[in-house]
């Protein structure tokens, strides 16, 4: 199958034409269709939003948004020339897949999803299409995860050593998704404490119905106690508030964890490796079941998963974006995580209709 001509990368960000529409733009346009609340793929400032139910909270307290328009699961909304439906991603609370449907050709946008279960979410929605733009975070054969269940009962362990020795255990895990993903899993081992970013975001899971261990917020915390478990964004390692927490262990709940020369150089005691992304087999697992002949990439591994497809046959190509994936520093504040704005050059300029379908395969 072609690339499509009325779908492409602009320097705002990924752009429907029959639809006037942009999927998760880095930059404010008139009407933006956005996957999930981290903030390198929902930005401030847009006129006019359309997300999954779930994510509505989530989606305006990270932008502010007043002019916020939701579908639920599956529903179909005809914009423009387009039908657009949002069906789960499993990524994080809310986190969605977007569907495209234009003149019988299907495209699906993955955003950023993972396979394995969470309590906080829905599972991922394995769709059909005839071309997939997916991330690929991960997609190198190195990483490969273990049994969720084994490394959340890792942490617990962890935890409870930290506790019988007198220690607090520090736990670095993205505000947004992971933080709520550990509260929702762990068993009760000690008192529990999150960053005042984590505690805002918890109350809107809360909200909804989503059942967490107790916590209280860092705030609170006395520094005569001992055996906590205490969460907090990776941000936090490199500030004075660590000091507070002393004696402690510090580890970090990551993907990257499982390259342990990631671990030694950010000096944490721990690593365990639990992401929010999906893994190298499970790439392919997404592959296989869209029946896609066309796909691309959007950010990660992406060159050497062009190359990968294309030896088994895909049609496969690379648009350069402005998403982060999962990255070591989550920074904290309204819309914590915005990943930076691409230098000039980096992302293609508004091009010319005729020019349009050649630019998707700039890269390789």
């Amino acid at each position: 199958m072609p690339l499509p001509t009325w779908l492409y990368p602009t320097a705002a960000g990924l752009y429907c034409e029959p639809g006037d529409f942009y999927i998760d733009p880095w930059r404010p346009v008139a009407r933006a269709l956005i996957t999930h609340a981290h903030t390198d793929h929902a930005r401030p400032g847009c006129a006019h939003y359309l997300t999954a139910e779930e994510n509505r909270l989530l989606l305006h307290a990270r932008t502010g948004a007043s002019s916020i328009e939701t579908l639920a699961w599956g529903e179909r909304q005809r914009i423009g020339e387009v039908e657009v439906s949002f069906h789960p991603s499993g990524h994080i609370r809310g986190a969605a897949q977007i569907r495209l449907t234009y003149r019988g050709e299907v495209w699906v946008i993955t955003g950023d999803y993972k396979r394995h279960a969470d309590p906080t979410t829905l599972p991922f929605e394995p769709l059909r299409a005839h071309g997939l733009i997916s991330e690929c975070t991960f997609g190198l054969p190195i990483y490969q995860w273990p049994d969720p269940q084994k490394v959340l009962q890792e942490i617990a362990d962890w935890w409870e050593a930290c506790r019988e020795a007198g220690k607090n255990a520090v736990l670095y895990a993205y505000s947004l998704g992971k933080a709520q993903r550990l509260l929702a899993s762990l068993p009760p081992v000690g008192p529990v404490y999150v960053h005042g970013s984590i505690a805002t975001l918890n109350a809107l899971y809360e909200a909804e119905g989503v059942a967490l261990l107790p916590y209280k917020p860092l705030s609170a915390y006395d520094k005569r106690e001992r055996g906590a478990l205490v969460i907090a964004p990776p941000a936090f390692q490199k500030s004075r508030g660590i000091e507070r927490l002393e004696p402690c262990e510090e580890a970090q709940a990551s993907g990257w964890m499982a390259i342990r020369g990631r671990r030694r150089q950010k000096g944490l005691d721990r690593g365990f490796v639990l992401s929010d992304h999906a893994d190298f087999p499970q790439l392919w697992e997404t592959l296989r079941e869209s029946a896609a002949e066309t796909i691309i990439f959007t950010h990660g591994y992406t060159e050497t998963m062009v190359q990968l497809a294309r030896m088994r046959g895909y049609d496969a190509y690379l648009w350069e974006t402005a998403y982060a994936g999962e990255v070591d520093v989550e920074p904290d504040g309204p819309f914590g995580g915005l990943a930076p704005d691409p230098a000039p050059g980096q992302l293609p300029q508004e091009t010319p209709a005729r020019d349009r379908a050649g630019l998707s395969g700039a890269g390789l």
